[in-house]
């Protein structure tokens, strides 16, 4: 995991996030892992994360340019690991994250104690922020608020959600009702979309501007389809690298601050990324 950490700063990444979308304690102990071995893998995730940053920034000093033969982009500049919170379908790992329905008789108080003491740990391992990620229902998103004001935690996080009509999350909830909850949130300090195909992006940026003012992240999926019955993804449903930046510029003109990539998309898509939006930023005419 070290080895995929570097490969994304190599490649222009400012936020790298840690291997634990999926990694609960819940998780770890019906595998056989202790309490203490559970929580001490979710510190591991953070940990390796930040060695990643650190062994970067070592590799950075010994560079004598940004940009070196083999491509890799290696420029000091503030690099921010996010603690990744996936969602309870996650846990699942039957597809709901895709779908928000976790059943009728789903409740709160569930969900802010499924991920509590997960979110306590990360927290408190030394990340620069929380990523909660692929949130696909209202319910969820008020459990991830109330836990931060419940647990006291004093790290920045997001609020990131998934859609897959391009109107609404993935459950059917409204969109707007989901951002509000990280409107109102004075620890949140950002809200987006990720894993959603990016043909869907630009109309989602649009309609969470209509009821935020905090800056807007963006990292899609590939645009492949998920098998959840075979667990894998389609293949040859989704769009090239080339196809995926070209949609860059568009979102961030219509508001998004923070652009990536989610699930299929890899360091060379990044890359592609941090290479159009350097151009677009050396075009820019200098401000007066």
């Amino acid at each position: 995991m070290l080895t995929v950490h570097l490969d994304y700063l190599e490649a222009g990444a400012d936020i790298i996030i840690t291997a634990s979308y999926q990694a609960t304690i819940q998780g770890f102990e019906n595998k056989g892992y202790s309490l203490e071995e559970s929580e001490n893998l979710l510190r591991k995730s953070v940990e390796i994360a930040l060695e990643a940053r650190e062994l970067y920034y070592s590799r950075c000093s010994e560079s004598f340019t940004d940009h070196n033969p083999g491509e890799k982009i290696l420029k000091q500049r503030e690099i921010l690991v996010a603690a990744s919170v996936g969602s309870y379908g996650a846990y699942l790992a039957d597809g709901s994250e895709y779908s928000g329905d976790y059943g009728d008789a789903m409740d709160l108080e569930f969900l802010k104690n499924f991920h509590r003491r997960r979110v306590k740990v990360l927290a408190d391992s030394g990340p620069d922020l929380i990523a909660f990620e692929t949130v696909p229902n209202k319910l969820e998103a008020q459990a991830f608020a109330m836990l931060l004001e419940e647990e006291e935690i004093n790290i920045p996080a997001w609020l990131s959600f998934n859609s897959k009509d391009g109107v609404n999350v993935v459950s059917g909830d409204s969109l707007s009702e989901c951002v509000a909850i990280a409107e109102s949130s004075d620890k949140i300090v950002a809200v987006g979309i990720n894993c959603t195909p990016p043909r869907f992006i630009r109309d989602l940026i649009l309609s969470i501007k209509k009821v935020s003012s905090k800056p807007i992240l963006i990292y899609p999926n590939s645009g492949e389809s998920y098998d959840a019955d075979r667990k894998e993804w389609v293949q040859n449903t989704g769009v090239s690298d080339r196809d995926f930046v070209s949609y860059v510029n568009k979102w961030c003109e219509v508001g998004a601050s923070l652009v990536g990539g989610c699930c299929r998309t890899t360091p060379h898509t990044i890359r592609s990324i941090y290479k159009t939006l350097s151009s677009t930023r050396s075009a820019a005419p200098p401000s007066s």
